[in-house]
Formats: C-alpha cells, sequence, structure tokens
C-alpha cells in the first residue's frame, strides 16, 4: 500500500515537473526572424503597403463574462510565384489598440510563394478578445499583394474550433 503511495506520488511529481515555467507563451524568438533579414535600398522602385489583421487570442463563451481560450496562427504569405516580398513591421495589438509586441523590428523577406508563421499560444491572452495586426510592407511594381490571414483554434476533449480571419489593406 505503501509502494503504491510513493509509487504515485513520483508520477504525479514527473507529471508537473515536465511544465517548463520559462517556455515562451508565443513565437517572438529573434531567431526566428534574424534568418530572413535583409537590408533593402529607401530609394528603390518598391510599392509600401499597410494591411490590418483582427485575431481573437479569446472568444466570449456563453455570456460576455466567460471566455475561451485560443491558439492564433497568423500566416504571412508571399502570393507571388516570380517575385520576392518584403515585410517591415509586425505589430501586435490589444483590444484597446495598446502596442502589445513587434515581431521583428528589421526588414524580412519572403521568397515566391514562400509562408511564415506567428503563432499565439493558447495561453497567450494578452492581446484579448479584439487583439490585431497591423503590417506593413514592400513589394516590387506588377507583384501581387502579400496575403495574410489568422486561424483561430482550440480543441478540448472531443469538440474543436476553429475559423479563420483576412487581412485588409489599410494604405
Amino acid at each position: 500500500m505503501k509502494s503504491h503511495f510513493v509509487l504515485l506520488l513520483l508520477t504525479f511529481s514527473l507529471i508537473f515537473s515536465c511544465e517548463d515555467p520559462h517556455k515562451e507563451i508565443s513565437s517572438i524568438n529573434p531567431e526566428n526572424w534574424t534568418k530572413r533579414a535583409i537590408k533593402i535600398n529607401k530609394a528603390d522602385s518598391l510599392q509600401f503597403g499597410k494591411t490590418y489583421l483582427s485575431i481573437y487570442s479569446q472568444i466570449y463563451s456563453q455570456s460576455e463574462h466567460k471566455t475561451h481560450n485560443l491558439t492564433a496562427m497568423v500566416s504571412l504569405r508571399n502570393t507571388s510565384d516570380k517575385d520576392t516580398i518584403y515585410l517591415l513591421k509586425a505589430d501586435y495589438f490589444d483590444t484597446h489598440g495598446k502596442s502589445v509586441r513587434s515581431y521583428f523590428n528589421q526588414t524580412i523577406y519572403l521568397a515566391p510563394l514562400e509562408t511564415t508563421e506567428i503563432i499565439i499560444n493558447e495561453k497567450d491572452i494578452t492581446g484579448g478578445t479584439g487583439s490585431n495586426f497591423i503590417f506593413e510592407w514592400k513589394i516590387p511594381k506588377n507583384c501581387p499583394e502579400p496575403l495574410f490571414e489568422g486561424i483561430m483554434n482550440s480543441t478540448m476533449g472531443q469538440q474543436g474550433l476553429s475559423f479563420v480571419t483576412q487581412g485588409h489593406r489599410i494604405k
């Protein structure tokens, strides 16, 4: 009986000790972006654009007093099959329009048809129910605009929830 209790106690301590308290709750690791860093000439002939994307790190459930956390995958896509595009900024804002974080502080590139992602983990609720991104980008003349999508999901037990949002050009 005593050995079963000790075994059970060891099992529980092993399970709970596996949780890393320093584990990042969002994909803001600068290494992800430094591999893509590039310098572009300010006097280039690239066209500038700015895109707004709504993201939901939480949604209301049952009433306005209960929320459900979501994982958000922000997909940054180069829709051109021949041109490289350049992303200048990816700024994340909360429900109240307050800046939460910037994901890179240098220009990065996406090769033709390349995609990269920003993941906002389910535990990261700093954005709240009305979070959003502003992306600034540059593309060559006659190049298709980049596509920015948010894919939100959550799974619990046998139930799942997922939906998509698309960016809208604002400049």
